[in-house]
């Protein structure tokens, strides 16, 4: 189904990432790097939009790369209206001090227009590692 750009009605997603290393659940030496990673889903269209999958590629230093896709997020699929936004919070593992995320959701408009809102890449750093 295509979107026609001459349609008042526009769906527009923005994704805002925040990522934060946790000393204390990681192990360095065993090569365990734990993050948490905090998003922000803004509908920032004229139509309301339904997130309904996700799609994340984390990739670490040594160019290992995991693929995650599922149902929503933190076992919800948030309606946003046009306007409102959603944050969540989750996490991820990776094997070295730095790596980066960044993928994309599959959001619908109320009359089944699927739309890919991007998730623009951010980096997981230990701290005082990256300059």
């Amino acid at each position: 189904m295509t979107q026609n750009t001459t349609d008042k009605k526009k769906p527009e997603v923005t994704v805002t990432p925040q990522a934060h290393y946790v000393p204390e659940q990681s192990d360095e030496a065993a090569g365990r790097y734990v993050f948490t990673y905090t998003i922000s889903i803004r509908n920032s269209g004229n139509v309301a939009a339904t997130l309904l999958m996700r799609h994340w590629i984390i990739t670490d230093s040594q160019e290992n790369v995991q693929e995650v896709r599922g149902l929503g997020v933190v076992g919800e699929q948030p309606k946003l209206l046009p306007g409102e936004s959603f944050q969540y919070t989750s996490g991820t593992v990776i094997a070295t001090p730095v790596g980066t995320m960044r993928g994309s959701y599959r959001m619908a408009t109320e009359d089944g227009f699927e739309f890919d809102a991007p998730i623009p890449q951010f980096t997981l750093t230990v701290p005082r590692v990256l300059h």
